[in-house]
């Protein structure tokens, strides 16, 4: 199948204001690329670009003072099949895990394993490990949390949603992520594109999307507490320890979003007409 993946963002700003972008499809979907997705501004500006610690793409500008509207429309190709599901898949032992992972069982600026670790233990501690461990947190985070955007805040953290129970899918991830810490997987924060591609109507409102993947029998796998149910059409963009790492722009100055629109369509083929 193929999917049309987009986005606009009209930013206002007073005066010249830097900014860090991160907008761009993951380089592992690079072959899966039809039409690219490269940055357009208006007016035209000069993007510089460089690959982070992680491996994301970054790119850099320079937004002039008044309105600067930054968008991007792609095509890809994907498989059409929904995240892999592994019951059988098992958790290794943290003295044996690859070093490169190892960064992902500490606590970050979104999720606080210290304050969460003994609920995690408490919940999750005497249940089966591997893949159902995840799956277990995954159940609990997508039942404990209530979702709805009017939630959502920029500073909110793993703790503070399960305390206030409510939030957006970062904050589901973000509450798994810490668990899994907790509970010695390794596990990073996910951002990209998810369409409601073979969902059922009624559809919610398109936006960037959140989830994370965990360390299992020596490969990531894919878990969405927010849906908890394998979904078709998932785009990654970036990865990172929280949402920190993966914002899709930070800016260095004052400004305002004036507009935000994301799209992620299938793009049915047409026949001939004979």
């Amino acid at each position: 199948m193929q999917i049309r993946a987009g986005f606009e963002l009209v930013y206002e700003c007073p005066q010249p204001t830097p900014m860090l972008l991160m907008l761009n499809i993951h380089y592992t979907r690079a072959s899966d690329i039809l039409v690219p997705d490269h940055l357009v501004t208006t007016p035209s500006l000069p993007i510089s670009a460089y690959r982070d610690s992680f491996g994301n793409w970054c790119s850099r500008v320079v937004a002039p003072a008044g309105v600067t509207r930054i968008s991007t429309d792609a095509l890809v190709n994907d498989s059409g099949l929904p995240d892999m599901v592994v019951p059988g898949a098992l958790q290794t032992p943290v003295e044996h895990l690859p070093e490169e992972t190892l960064i992902f069982l500490l606590g970050s600026r979104y999720c606080e394993t210290d304050r969460l670790s003994p609920i995690a233990w408490q919940l999750f501690g005497t249940g089966p490990t591997g893949w159902a461990r995840v799956q277990a947190i995954c159940d609990f985070v997508h039942h404990h949390i209530e979702f709805g955007y009017q939630h959502a805040r920029p500073t909110k953290t793993a703790w503070e949603a399960y305390t206030e129970r409510t939030g957006v899918c970062r904050d589901f991830a973000h509450l798994a992520v810490a668990f899994c810490r907790c509970m010695n997987i390794p596990a990073r924060y996910c951002t990209g594109y998810l369409g409601d591609i073979a969902i059922p109507p009624p559809h919610g409102p398109m936006d960037f999307a959140g989830w994370f993947e965990a360390w299992l029998d020596g490969q990531w796998y894919t878990f969405d507490p927010r849906n908890n149910v394998p979904r078709v059409g998932r785009i990654l963009m970036a990865r990172g320890r929280d949402a920190a790492d993966v914002a899709i722009s930070t800016t260095f100055g004052p400004n305002v979003l004036k507009s935000f629109r994301v799209w992620t369509d299938e793009v049915i083929a047409t026949q001939p007409s004979p």
